[in-house]
């Protein structure tokens, strides 16, 4: 009983411990996007027939993008199948503090391996060329869908 106490309440105080670092070189604080004239950046937010599974973070086209903790990087992502999207089709998986995770529109350093928390893991892809007046930014998704707003 003792052994199931203190196992529950280190799992809790190490879950709830759980942030992600900075993101993107020029948002240190990881600022979400909020609406524009293309829609809004929180979770559940409405994407016309589906609802949006992700946190859109602000990420200024061609920015440095970094490892938010010490991550594995797992694969390289193809986000749409479309070739109107190409410029921005790109991403990664990656796993981290019990986490996996998924980070769209960015073009990876590499395709697998570790990566220390801070290092650069690649560059913010030109959202401007195919949302034009959008809010450019990265989008953030746990690999099993669930809400990633806990973890800012």
């Amino acid at each position: 009983q003792w052994i199931e106490l203190l196992f529950s309440v280190c799992c809790v105080c190490v879950c709830d411990a759980v942030r992600f670092g900075q993101f993107c070189r020029g948002n240190p604080s990881n600022e979400k996007r909020t609406s524009d004239m293309w829609g809004s950046g929180h979770y559940g937010a409405s994407r016309g027939d589906r609802i949006h599974k992700g946190v859109d973070i602000r990420c200024e086209d061609g920015d440095d993008v970094f490892a938010p903790f010490d991550v594995t990087v797992d694969r390289k992502l193809k986000v749409y199948s479309h070739n109107r999207y190409a410029a921005i089709d790109e991403g990664m998986e990656l796993w981290g503090e019990g986490l996996c995770f998924k980070l769209f529109y960015v073009r990876p350093d590499q395709t697998s391996g570790s990566v220390k928390k801070g290092e650069r893991i690649g560059t913010m892809l030109p959202m401007q060329t195919v949302y034009p007046g959008i809010t450019s930014h990265i989008h953030v998704q746990m690999c099993d869908r669930t809400d990633p707003t806990q973890y800012f």
